[in-house]
């Protein structure tokens, strides 16, 4: 079972998240802790690969990709590897996730327009392996990608930090 981040953690993770560039020294005066105790809790973090990349923040459509969708693909399982790799040289994926249901896997792509979709839904269908593919269009995003709720259920099941 992996090992969970405590109630300092999420206090350190959701100030982190409200400020992302804050130094170490501003985050131990704003949390009340001490520089050595904040610097040694991210390293932690993270090395347990709790803290993940930067690209994460970056938006696709100010790169000039305003286009998502999500392909969903079909595939021999078999092949599984191989077609990991033959995606991860498509830079328009932005993530591949193995899924169980209908599909096997949902491949998430940036695109600058319709034509553009249209030429890396081709190229993902001509990955050895895939099979079938089937394209959603995301219009808006509802509900951005998001922890903070996460951590305040941390942090509030700890309210003595």
């Amino acid at each position: 079972m992996p090992e969970t981040i405590d109630e300092i953690d999420a206090r350190l993770l959701q100030a982190l998240g409200e400020d992302p560039r804050s130094t170490a020294v501003a985050l131990a005066e704003r949390l009340g802790l001490s520089r050595n105790t904040v610097q040694a809790r991210l390293a932690r973090l993270e090395q347990r690969g709790v803290l993940g990349s930067f690209e994460r923040r970056i938006d696709p459509a100010r790169l000039g990709y305003p286009l998502r969708a999500f392909v969903n693909a079909q595939v021999d399982q078999r092949r599984l590897a191989e077609i990991a790799d033959a995606l991860a040289t498509v830079p328009e994926v932005t993530e591949v996730c193995g899924l169980t249901g209908a599909s096997d896997l949902m491949v998430q792509v940036v695109a600058v327009d319709a034509d553009d979709l249209y030429r890396i839904a081709g190229r993902i269908l001509a990955s050895p392996g895939v099979e079938r593919t089937n394209i959603s269009l995301v219009m808006r995003e509802l509900v951005p990608y998001r922890l903070t709720p996460l951590l305040d259920r941390v942090h509030s099941a700890h309210p003595e930090a």
